[in-house]
């Protein structure tokens, strides 16, 4: 074998591995498209979530996406929350000026019931409520009780504490995150915008981390400069780490076991371990100019290939669902491949 076949072989293995691949030019736009590498593997599924004339049910996108004890996926669009069973079909929405606008959500257990948390970022509020029939139950607006004074607020992520406190990160404005109890009174506040190693720019996305012990705050910033990053801090609100640099715009962070899906919105999703070590990059867009475009038309999709990820999540079984920020209205089902 001479040296330019070894090069070329081995450039095909690195874009097999990070999921650079552009695989409808190998397969067809008609055939599940398979990704990732290693236990991280994961293949599409053809048409999930779109109606049988091929739109989707959601239109515009700029949320998240969560999932019940029973395997129903919730994920919110600009007009509400529609709701899908496990093959794709919707079974109930939640479409009303209460539930507009979610651009992040987190479901919890709690006594045996199913609630969902939201943050609002324009509606400037976080909320709470019931999964089976939307009914609110707890509205979290600015704390004036936090002595700020803030020109604006646009809470963009929220997550609760092993106890129920929650914590709403005004992510779009003051880069603030806010404590509350469970019953939504002020406890306390912590960040500031700027690019510092203790600073936010772009408080976007946050989740529970509980990979460790105790669990932690795992907070996207994804705004930094010179580039995105991840950051763990205690539930008091001290800094711990800065946890992973240069992963582009980071979005959200979902957790499954000893594993953390990161959606960029730069069109790919990461995979990290619990050591932070990128394990898999999916549907990385080669086409800078489909990167971070929420106006990417459903014509235009490309099956196993992201434009703007922006909220994903774990089912019991380890696969994974993907939204987009897209005008469209796009989620995608990742079927995690087995072993033989």
């Amino acid at each position: 074998m001479n040296q330019n076949m070894k090069h070329y072989l081995s450039l095909v293995g690195v874009t097999f591995a990070l999921g650079l691949f552009l695989p409808n030019q190998a397969t067809g736009a008609d055939a599940p498209v398979r990704m990732g590498c290693g236990i991280m593997t994961f293949d599409t599924v053809l048409g999930w979530g779109l109606a049988a004339d091929g739109k989707s049910a959601l239109g515009p996108t700029h949320g998240g996406v969560v999932i019940d004890k029973a395997g129903n996926i919730y994920t919110s669009a600009n007009k509400g929350v529609v709701v899908f069973s496990p093959d794709g079909n919707v079974i109930r929405s939640f479409l009303d000026e209460n539930h507009s606008e979610l651009h992040d959500m987190e479901i919890r257990d709690e006594g045996g019931t199913e609630y969902i948390y939201g943050a609002r970022n324009n509606n400037r509020e976080g909320i709470k409520f019931q999964a089976s029939d939307g009914r609110i139950v707890l509205r979290l607006g600015f704390p004036k009780e936090s002595g700020l004074n803030l020109e604006k607020f646009n809470p963009t992520a929220i997550t609760v504490a092993p106890n129920g406190d929650i914590f709403l990160s005004d992510g779009y404005a003051s880069n603030v995150i806010f404590k509350f109890d469970k019953n939504g009174k002020y406890l306390m506040h912590f960040g500031t915008k700027g690019n510092g190693l203790k600073e936010f720019n772009t408080a976007h996305g946050m989740t529970l981390d509980t990979r460790y012990e105790p669990a932690r705050l795992l907070i996207c910033d994804r705004n930094h400069q010179p580039k995105g990053r991840l950051l763990h801090y205690d539930l008091d609100g001290n800094f711990m780490a800065e946890v992973v640099t240069g992963l582009g715009m980071p979005t959200s962070v979902a957790v499954h076991g000893d594993y953390v899906s990161v959606p960029d919105l730069h069109g790919r999703l990461v995979i990290l371990d619990k050591s932070n070590t990128i394990m898999a990059v999916l549907g990385h867009n080669a086409d800078p100019k489909q990167r971070a475009n929420y106006n990417v038309k459903r014509e235009d999709w490309i099956e196993g290939i992201f434009s703007g990820t922006h909220g994903s999540y774990w089912d019991k079984n380890g696969n994974l669902y993907v939204q987009d920020w897209n005008v469209d209205g796009r989620i995608m089902k990742l079927v995690r491949a087995r072993s033989e």
